[in-house]
């Protein structure tokens, strides 16, 4: 059985990554980038899908773990009847074939180890042919090769790659594994102890960077660093999580893949970016915002690749049985031919605060939005999924309509405020109209509540960014009557369900666990209606989540008190940046963003 999800660590190179468990085994890494079908995938099924665990051949007194100060370089120490020993692991930040290098390290006594490498391509369901070289082992199938080069000698055993060694106080063994493509020669090789100087400066580098100085400095720094990881370098891409298929309820069907781009995050990374201090990774995620919606606005996709490819089939990998059962297994995801109209306001939203905060123009970022503009000028009215990609019916969420209403404010905005070009009277008037139909038509009076689509009485946690993204002020009595409503219909142990999950509503079997970026929204609600002791208990109960190492995934199951769903998931960490700034002083980004 996999470890639990919050018994994993993220290592990774800002093109790809892996999941490290506590007992030492990497079960989840894909080759060369986030989405790659050439890698390990014994989180999603068994040992006999792929694994390298490096850990003491004997029993194991004591595990513990941490990240090295501002880096993503893991250590994992381990205590034994024999002594004590350290595996370091880290991939180096890239510039040719990617690596993962394993240092196993003696801190005390002499340490029995044994390491074994089960190498397995296209998500478990292909073993390659394996050969011995002079430093180790070379595996191939098909257009992949994996190098696992060591000092330490290997064998074959039973499809497996495996060796025994004895790591005394002092002594470092080095494990290192490369892909390359099977017809380019074999990759040259670095030094371990190089790699890990380099990539260890280069991370605190990075870190060094970060100008939040706050109370939660150590808990946002882990977050900066965990959405930096999840950066696809060569483009400015982030990907909403490491995974795929990661259950939002264990044993359940609601299993999707996150190794892609979504547009609604747009404007939050923006400003976890911006105000962490991180300027050119917030001018590279906007030029791939604008690289990937160019084109017709009819055409815009709320999720694209990490390049900004559009075509993201979904398909069931029928091979394997899913974490802790939880089947299917997906890869792509059929929700990027949905029609959400939130993201356009996104989209808006996100291209007027990178004006707003200086980013140099873009040529093509005005004619993007004016393109945008002149669709959303019918289409607003129509129907759509709505932010949580429900798979039911087409309804008139409120959600979705006061996006479409941020699209027309900032598209006001960027004329009366930056002199742009534009209809400034007919988006005005669509501006007053979608606002006056949404207070008429998505709130409910008997409830004192704004609800879920038009026409319902359900609850839905997206109606808490109502007065984040400046639609109503956190104080009027109607949003005062929503968060109300949302916390007695929602809350579950002190966390936000997303809504009621049931078939009529989303088309899926109910269930699934608490979803933390509602409940850091919950905070800065509160925050704004100046209940700041109650903003920030709800804060640290979040923070109280976060495993050994700091990582957050989707959603919590309060019932089991497991962390569920994709991991580490990019909104729980971005909502945690935002929320501490919104906390630590004033004019953080939801008190920002409702006065732009």
């Amino acid at each position: 059985m996999a470890a639990r999800i919050e018994d994993y660590a993220l290592i990774g190179d800002c093109q790809t990554a892996g999941l490290v468990a506590k007992d030492g085994s990497l079960d989840w890494l894909c080759f060369p980038r986030f989405d790659s079908p050439a890698c390990f995938a014994a989180l999603l099924g068994t040992p006999e899908h792929g694994r390298w665990r490096i850990a003491p051949e004997g029993e194991v007194r004591r595990v513990s773990r941490r990240y090295r100060d501002g880096t993503l370089i893991l250590e994992t120490e381990f205590e034994t009847d024999d002594g004590a020993v350290t595996v370091i692991d880290f991939m180096p930040i890239r510039t040719a074939a990617p690596d993962v290098v394993r240092i196993v390290e003696g801190k005390r006594g002499k340490v029995p180890m044994r390491m074994e490498l089960v190498i397995r391509f296209d998500y478990g369901s292909i073993v390659p042919w394996v050969r011995h070289t002079p430093k180790g082992i070379r595996a191939t199938a098909g257009p992949d090769t994996v190098y696992c080069r060591s000092d330490v000698e290997m064998r074959g055993e039973d499809l497996h790659t495996v060796a025994d060694f004895t790591v005394a106080e002092g002594e470092r063994k080095e494990f290192v594994l490369t892909w390359t493509r099977t017809h380019e020669d074999e990759p040259p090789e670095k030094k371990a102890e190089d790699s890990l100087r380099e990539t260890e400066a280069t991370w605190r580098e990075w870190s060094d960077r970060c100008t939040y100085d706050g109370q939660w400095r150590e808990a946002v720094l882990r977050s900066l660093i965990t959405l930096k990881a999840l950066t696809y370098a060569p483009t400015g891409g982030i990907c909403a999580a490491a995974t795929t298929s990661l259950p939002e309820r264990l044993g359940g069907v609601r299993n999707w893949d996150y190794r892609y781009c979504w547009l609604r995050d747009a404007t939050y990374t923006l400003y976890s970016l911006i105000s962490g201090g991180y300027i050119d990774e917030a001018r590279d995620w906007r030029e791939w915002l604008i690289n990937a919606v160019a084109g017709s606005p009819s055409e815009l996709q709320i999720m694209y690749g990490l390049a900004g490819e559009r075509r993201l089939t979904e398909l069931e990998l029928e091979w394997l049985p899913g974490y802790e059962n939880s089947a299917p297994v997906r890869i792509g995801n059929a929700a990027y031919r949905q029609h959400q109209l939130d993201v356009y306001g996104e989209v808006m939203d996100a291209l007027h605060l990178a004006r707003r905060t200086g980013l140099e123009p873009s040529e093509n970022a005005w004619r993007i939005q004016r393109g945008i503009m002149q669709f959303l000028e019918t289409d607003w009215r129509k129907p759509d999924e709505g932010i949580w990609e429900v798979r039911g019916p087409k309804r008139d969420f409120t959600h979705s309509k006061v996006m479409a209403w941020v699209g027309f404010d900032r598209a006001v905005k960027a004329v009366e405020d930056f002199g742009l070009s534009g209809d400034l009277e007919k988006w005005r008037r669509l501006r007053s109209e979608i606002h006056d139909e949404v207070c008429r038509e998505g709130f409910d009076p008997k409830l004192n509540s704004f609800v879920q689509h038009y026409g319902s009485q359900g609850p839905d946690a997206s109606l808490l960014m109502l007065p984040l993204v400046g639609f109503i002020e956190a104080t009027d009595p109607r949003m005062i009557g929503t968060v109300d409503y949302i916390c007695k219909r929602l809350m579950r142990d002190d966390f936000l369900d997303r809504y009621p999950t049931h078939p009529h509503v989303d088309g899926l079997p109910p269930g699934e666990g608490a979803f933390l970026l509602c409940t850091f929204w919950l905070a800065d609600n509160l925050a704004l209606q100046d209940r700041h002791d109650e903003a920030c208990e709800v804060f640290e109960r979040l923070l109280s989540l976060r495993n050994d190492v700091g990582l957050l995934s989707e959603e919590y199951d309060p019932e089991t008190g497991r962390l569920v769903g994709n991991f580490p998931q990019a909104f729980s960490h971005i909502g945690l940046i935002n929320t501490a700034r919104n906390l630590s002083r004033k004019g953080g980004p939801a008190e920002d963003r409702r006065n732009q």
